[in-house]
């Protein structure tokens, strides 16, 4: 199964600043705005959804990350070996995540944008190499971006387009289904 990582991941995910590397070593999967299994859903929150190896690093790294940021408002078992962590969302940025659920992502602010990288390393055959961000690519409407979506839709994109795909809700919510395919 080809995993799509949700826009929560892609565009909420990195303002929390956890190190990628902490993220790949403990069995991150991906980010979600709802966790349909909890009965009190926590507002302005991302729902990190973690599948570790290892029990006990990831513990470490979960009381690394309580000692890093007080940004952590719940962390739970899911059984099957998942653990949600749940994050709340940096206040300052409450207007530009609105603006990304509403898939109007260049519209969001300039230091909301700064949040993110401009570029970031890529390893393809196992060769690493440095390439312009997705994150910047969306904001600024690149010619690439635009030239990909153009050639896949078949259509020409207007000015006031944005280049890439709608926030769905649907997509964002953890549920028992999506463990079930991650197992």
């Amino acid at each position: 199964m080809e995993l799509k990582k949700t826009i929560s991941t892609i565009f909420m995910l990195p303002t929390l600043k956890i190190p990628r590397d902490k993220l790949n070593e403990n069995g991150f999967i991906n980010g979600y705005e709802y966790d349909m299994g909890q009965d009190v859903p926590y507002p302005n929150a991302v729902y990190l959804l973690f599948k570790p190896a290892d029990l006990h690093i990831f513990r470490e790294f979960l009381n690394d990350e309580y000692e890093r940021t007080t940004n952590i408002i719940d962390d739970y078992d899911y059984g099957k070996g998942f653990v949600v962590v749940v994050y709340k969302l940096d206040k300052r940025y409450l207007n530009d995540f609105k603006l990304i659920r509403q898939g109007r992502y260049s519209k969001t602010s300039k230091k909301f944008q700064a949040e993110f990288p401009k570029t970031t390393k890529i390893m393809r055959s196992g060769v690493v190499s440095e390439e312009i961000s997705l994150q910047f690519r969306v904001f600024n409407k690149t010619k690439d971006l635009v030239d990909y979506w153009e050639d896949k839709l078949g259509v020409r994109l207007a000015e006031d387009q944005e280049v890439w795909q709608a926030y769905d809700i649907e997509r964002e919510v953890l549920t028992t289904v999506k463990l079930e395919e991650y197992v």
